[in-house]
């Protein structure tokens, strides 16, 4: 296929986007590299998918020595003239939206980010699928949407009414639009709500990255609700062979679905949403031991409580992924930490352990 994936520059679409391009698939990645967090980070990424960093600074558009099938363009997807113009004139298959403003705490402190980069840009995807007769919008949500959601595991047949920070309001917007459109235009729109997905090469604004650099450092790391928390991680490589098998498969109407009882997940228009983690919840303060560990190292830990916008624990319930997709992730914590862990190390050693300053924990 030829896919369009936004945001290829940051840690899922730069997984994804190997992924892709290993089975033969065509790809162009957008993004338009803001400074949220360092942006190294993401022109290493593009570095390691065969994209010159210099390139990529000074031009608009470059193509990738290591995977002849792969592009690279630098856009904001607030324009929305851009975006139309490079899907009529590409022609996708299929589009996954991964790019987004992320992070729960700073949509307190900045949130007209989150009207421009989650609101209006997700509109220009869905008006880019619209008139370009795009298969598939694959698309980014969160689990940040339950909220004050109770009971557990979060299942994508509950109300999702709810939400502590306007993050997640806007991931419960983008579904909402999803919706109208798949039901207006019959746009098949599949929507992922991910859970704390972690790995190699990923974001500093994480608590898994900055509790590495902290203890690598050995500076104290705030750890909020006095580490009463719990985590559905869930490992990269999972992520990505779900995202996969979704992509693969576009959503279609459920004839069955009916209006006086309806299932939120699903809808008479082509749409679904699913959850895509781990199904196994993980306390914060075993992770943290996990990495102690790896790192030769204890952490100093300053428990504090709970934050604004945050929620004591998250648990994924997988059951639809499983069934239509036959997703399993098989990842366990003490692997995928060995592996970021052991990436981290050697990603830092090459720039004399100096990371750039992570967001607290």
């Amino acid at each position: 296929m030829k896919i369009l994936i936004t945001g290829t520059a940051g840690f899922v679409g730069f997984h994804l986007a190997e992924k892709l391009l290993s089975r033969g698939d065509e790809v162009v990645g957008i993004d338009n590299i803001n400074d949220y967090y360092d942006t190294k980070l993401k022109f290493d990424r593009l570095t390691e998918s065969g994209i010159c960093e210099g390139l990529v600074q000074w031009y608009k558009e470059v193509k990738s020595f290591k995977y002849p099938n792969y592009r690279f363009i630098r856009m904001n997807l607030e324009d929305k003239n851009a975006l139309l113009s490079l899907c009529a004139r590409e022609k996708f298959d299929a589009i996954v939206h991964l790019a987004a403003q992320a992070g729960v705490r700073y949509s307190i402190t900045n949130p007209d980010a989150y009207a421009q980069s989650n609101l209006v840009s997700f509109l220009n995807i869905l008006e880019a699928s619209r008139h370009n007769q795009i298969k598939h919008l694959v698309y980014a949500s969160s689990s940040s949407v339950y909220g004050l959601n109770g009971k557990m595991p979060f299942s994508v047949k509950d109300c999702v009414d709810h939400p502590v920070s306007l993050y997640a309001a806007s991931k419960k917007a983008n579904e909402l639009m999803a919706h109208t459109y798949s039901h207006l235009y019959k746009i098949p729109t599949s929507g992922l709500r991910f859970f704390t997905v972690y790995g190699p090469w990923g974001r500093p604004d994480m608590a898994y990255f900055s509790f590495t650099e902290a203890i690598l450092q050995e500076k104290p790391i705030k750890v909020f609700n006095y580490g009463q928390m719990k985590r559905d991680f869930t490992y990269i490589d999972d992520i990505t062979e779900g995202m996969v098998n979704v992509i693969d498969k576009p959503a279609a109407p459920l004839p069955e679905w009916d209006g006086n009882c309806p299932d939120p997940s699903r809808s008479s228009a082509p749409y679904a949403i699913y959850n895509i983690g781990n199904n196994n919840p993980v306390a914060l303060l075993d992770f943290i031991q996990e990495i102690e560990s790896n790192m030769g190292k204890k952490a100093i830990l300053e428990l504090e409580g709970m934050q604004p916008g945050d929620v004591v624990a998250t648990w994924a319930n997988v059951d639809d992924l499983m069934e239509h997709f036959n997703y399993k992730p098989d990842t366990s914590i003490q692997q995928g930490l060995k592996k970021f862990t052991d990436w981290y190390k050697a990603y830092y050693a090459l720039q004399s352990l100096a990371p750039a300053k992570a967001a607290a924990a």
